[in-house]
């Protein structure tokens, strides 16, 4: 173990990963997601794919769990069940795109989708009409696919609960849940076939400290009257890290 140890934290690029692990945090704190739309262009300037995914998994799986009893609580386990339904059939077609792709490829599909979904979000880009349960499932379906090939679950369902007239709290429990379930979804598809990092395992135990620190944070400082402002403050984060991603500042 204390070698296992000895090499996470002897890892390229450690302390920008944990830097970006500790803004994740914060966005996760101020908006209830964006995990994985600021720590992926991080990571994926050091390390490898699938190594960038399992640190992240990890990282994100362990830090939401004290959040379950209450979203089991105040969402709605039904639409969950219907976005994870969605998850399980297409999470494995993204994690074979992502099989044979490079790491360069990997890196400009992380910040150029990153920072797509980020354009739609400012723009307010929404569905309009009535959330039904064929629209939940094909949102899982699409963000089971990100989740496969560039480590982004979130902003397909996060766009598509947007626009529900469900309470904000409903809102941001599903949210929780999904996210939980389609990180559970990727590990299994992982690791059946074959593409779980186990040495980048510790590595992500490793973030995991700065990853609450910042979502620690991110809650404190979180004021619902200036929710606007929080938003645009992680909006910039999210942009930052995508336009920090880009091979091009090689």
């Amino acid at each position: 173990m204390p070698e296992v140890l000895s090499a996470a934290l002897a890892a390229d690029g450690l302390f920008f990963l944990a830097f970006g692990a500790f803004l994740a945090g914060v966005v996760r704190g101020f908006t209830g997601f964006g995990t994985a739309m600021v720590f992926m262009p991080v990571a994926a300037q050091f390390l490898g794919p699938f190594e960038a995914l399992t640190v992240m998994l990890v990282m994100d799986l362990v830090a939401p769990l004290m959040h379950v009893p209450r979203a089991l609580r105040e969402g709605q386990p039904s639409d969950v069940l219907r976005l994870g339904i969605g998850a399980v059939v297409a999470v494995p077609l993204g994690v074979f795109l992502l099989s044979l792709i490079e790491p360069v490829v990997f890196r400009w599909g992380v910040s150029l989708t990153a920072f797509t979904l980020l354009v739609l979000l400012v723009a307010g880009v929404r569905y309009r009409g009535v959330l039904t349960k064929k629209l939940i499932y094909l949102a899982g379906g699409f963000g089971g696919l990100l989740a496969g090939s560039v480590g982004l679950p979130g902003p397909p369902v996060i766009m598509l609960y947007m626009a529900s007239t469900l309470p904000v709290s409903a809102v941001r429990a599903n949210l929780t849940l999904y996210l939980i379930v389609a990180d559970l979804i990727l590990v299994a598809v992982l690791w059946f076939g074959g593409f779980l990092v186990i040495s980048a395992l510790m590595l992500g135990a490793v973030m995991i400290a700065p990853y609450l620190a910042g979502n620690w944070a991110g809650a404190v400082l979180f004021r619902p009257e200036a929710e606007r402002i929080y938003r645009w403050v992680a909006y910039l984060i999210i942009a930052g890290s995508a336009i920090s991603g880009l091979p091009i500042w090689d």
